[in-house]
């Protein structure tokens, strides 16, 4: 195996990889209440330190080099966004930490967007999707008069006020480990915690702020700068690649040729 041409290649891909996950960054800069993704790598170790028995057949000069880097799965920046008014009495922003619940068929996933509308039928739901109903306190939908959606307000803890009348409260929810939390789609998280503790959704220490939206935690400017350090080491390593094999080529056709 020619060595360059390993390491050069796990270059390209991991940059490549890092070059998807910068432009969905970016992409989602005003969706609100994205988490923007963080890559993370590994470097992998050379194969005689990966192997037990590797007798010491290695070079010394080479053992050096290391054995290149691989793609971590991709982590999430929990940190919070700007906040921006809106003016709609059904829109909510989380203070600190914490998210919101919403019933996605028989699960319950969590999110950072609080854009909510009224269906037909009255339930609490998500303005850009009318499947997912927001859940109270208790993890349950909750249920208003469509009727009357202008006299809803929300309070600083997520109660809701109809026509003077409580009529609810907006469940505000924290994770044990907010590592284990995964994106689904749609702005979405999951709580892939397996243990018995970390399944259990906590009752949030945040407040609600009525009339605002929070902004996705994307800086443009810096996703473009790491973005273009991503081309530039991509690129050096397609370089590489290209010189390593007009090398061997030329080992091949001419060092190599019988006179």
């Amino acid at each position: 195996m020619n060595y360059g041409l390993y390491l050069s290649a796990t270059g390209v891909l991991a940059n490549s990889h890092r070059q998807d996950v910068i432009a969905n960054n970016i992409a989602n800069a005003e969706t609100h209440g994205f988490k923007r993704d963080v890559t993370t790598f590994q470097q992998r170790l050379t194969e005689a330190q990966m192997m037990a028995g590797g007798h010491g057949r290695t070079n010394p000069l080479l053992e050096n080099i290391g054995g290149g880097f691989l793609v971590s799965p991709t982590g999430v920046d929990h940190t919070q966004g700007e906040l921006e008014t809106t003016s709609n009495n059904l829109d909510a922003a989380i203070m600190g930490n914490g998210y919101f619940a919403v019933q996605d068929g028989k699960e319950t996933r969590l999110t950072r967007n609080g854009a909510f509308s009224i269906d037909r039928t009255g339930y609490l739901v998500m303005a850009d999707n009318p499947n997912l109903k927001v859940l109270d306190r208790d993890q349950k939908p909750i249920q208003l008069d469509g009727r009357y959606r202008s006299t809803i307000s929300l309070g600083a803890f997520g109660e809701i006020t109809q026509n003077g009348q409580a009529a609810g409260q907006i469940g505000m929810f924290d994770v044990a480990d907010p590592s284990k939390l995964a994106k689904r789609g749609g702005n979405l998280l999951a709580n892939t915690d397996d243990t018995a503790a970390g399944k259990q959704l906590l009752r949030a220490k945040a407040t609600l702020r009525s009339e605002f939206l929070e902004r996705s935690n994307v800086d443009p400017a810096i996703e473009l700068t790491q973005l273009m350090d991503a081309q530039r080491q991509l690129e050096a390593n397609a370089n590489m690649i290209r010189y390593q094999d007009a090398t061997l080529g030329r080992l091949v056709n001419d060092v190599g040729k019988i006179s």
